[in-house]
């Protein structure tokens, strides 16, 4: 991930935050639609929990160009989403969630070169997510 890379990641993600409510509608309504069985992993109000994704996705974001501060932190969380079910095929229908919500409330600025640095941002934070979670215990 490259400065440029931050830099799009920064500067898209100020344009969705005033958008915040129907971001995290649209991410949800998407990620059920398309892993239906991650639905009972979220057992609490969806209001709050679009508001916690939101607030997540702000300090990654913000975090971005600290890597060293903000890695410890993204492990952290990894290990708490296993504790709550996640698993590792997750990761893959969350970045196809987050991509086609970014798609919707960047319209227009959501050019390929704005997808490619969330892409390789999501991949920094997810591989460090998904190195915390512990191995599968041989039976």
């Amino acid at each position: 991930m490259t400065n440029e890379d931050v830099l799009l990641v920064q500067q898209s993600w100020t344009k969705v935050l005033p958008l915040h409510a129907t971001a995290a509608a649209l991410f949800y309504r998407k990620l059920f639609a398309l892993d239906p069985g991650m639905r009972p992993l979220f057992t609490g109000d969806m209001d709050q929990q679009g508001t916690k994704l939101l607030q997540m996705i702000t300090a990654a974001v913000r975090g971005l160009d600290r890597l060293d501060a903000l890695l410890p932190v993204v492990r952290d969380l990894g290990m708490r989403h296993e504790t709550y079910g996640v698993r590792d095929e997750h990761y893959g229908t969350v970045a196809t969630a987050l991509l086609w919500t970014l798609e919707q409330a960047l319209r227009e600025e959501f050019t390929p070169e704005v997808k490619s640095a969330w892409i390789k941002a999501y991949g920094v934070l997810s591989q460090t997510m998904r190195g915390a979670q512990m191995p599968p215990r041989a039976a």
